[in-house]
C-alpha cells in the first residue's frame, strides 16, 4: 500500500517569520516531517498550494477533490487547516470516492515547540491504512466521521457534533 499525502497548509505548515514576527507560509514542512516520522510504507507527496484554511474557497476544495479522484492510491492523508476541515470533508464526503481520506492538521505549527503536528501526521497515516473507505478527521488521538465533528475553539480540540 502506498500512502498519498496532500499538503494544503494550515497551522501545521506555518513558518515563523522573525523579521515580521508573524506566522506565514514558505516551503512545506512535509518532506522533513515524513523523514522524521520514519514511515516505512511508500509515500507520495503532493503540495498543490499552502494556505490558511480560512482563505480556502470552493475552487480550492474542488481542486483537493480532483487530486483525490486522480490519485491512484486508496489511502490519502490531507494536511489541512483545522478551522475548515469540516467544509472540505463535506465536499470529499459527498463525492463518495472508494478511498480512505483522512484530514489532519495541527493546533501548533510543526516548527514550534510542543507542536501536535508530528503525532497527528503519524496517527492519520495509521488511520488511513486501517479504516474503511470514507472521509475522516483524525486529530489528537481521535478519529471522527467528516459529518460528525466540530472544532471546539475554546478547548482547542475536536469533538463530535
Amino acid at each position: 500500500m502506498t500512502l498519498r499525502f496532500i499538503a494544503t497548509g494550515g497551522t501545521f505548515d506555518k513558518h515563523y517569520d522573525e523579521l515580521n514576527g508573524k506566522l506565514g507560509f514558505a516551503d512545506s514542512h512535509l518532506p522533513a516531517v515524513l523523514a522524521r516520522a520514519r514511515i516505512t510504507v511508500p509515500v507520495e507527496l503532493e503540495v498543490p498550494e499552502l494556505m490558511d484554511s480560512l482563505d480556502m474557497t470552493d475552487v480550492h476544495r474542488q481542486n483537493i477533490l480532483q487530486s483525490c479522484r486522480q490519485a491512484p492510491e486508496k489511502a490519502i492523508v490531507i494536511i489541512h487547516g483545522t478551522d475548515t476541515m469540516r467544509e472540505t470533508g463535506q465536499v470529499l464526503g459527498a463525492a463518495a470516492l472508494d478511498k480512505v481520506i483522512v484530514l489532519t492538521g495541527a493546533m501548533i505549527p510543526y516548527e514550534i515547540a510542543n507542536s501536535d503536528a508530528l503525532f497527528n501526521l503519524g496517527f492519520a497515516a495509521a488511520a488511513a491504512q486501517l479504516l474503511a473507505p470514507g472521509v475522516y478527521v483524525a486529530m489528537n488521538g481521535q478519529v471522527f466521521a467528516w459529518d460528525n465533528v466540530q472544532k471546539n475553539r475554546s478547548a482547542g480540540v475536536f469533538v463530535t457534533n
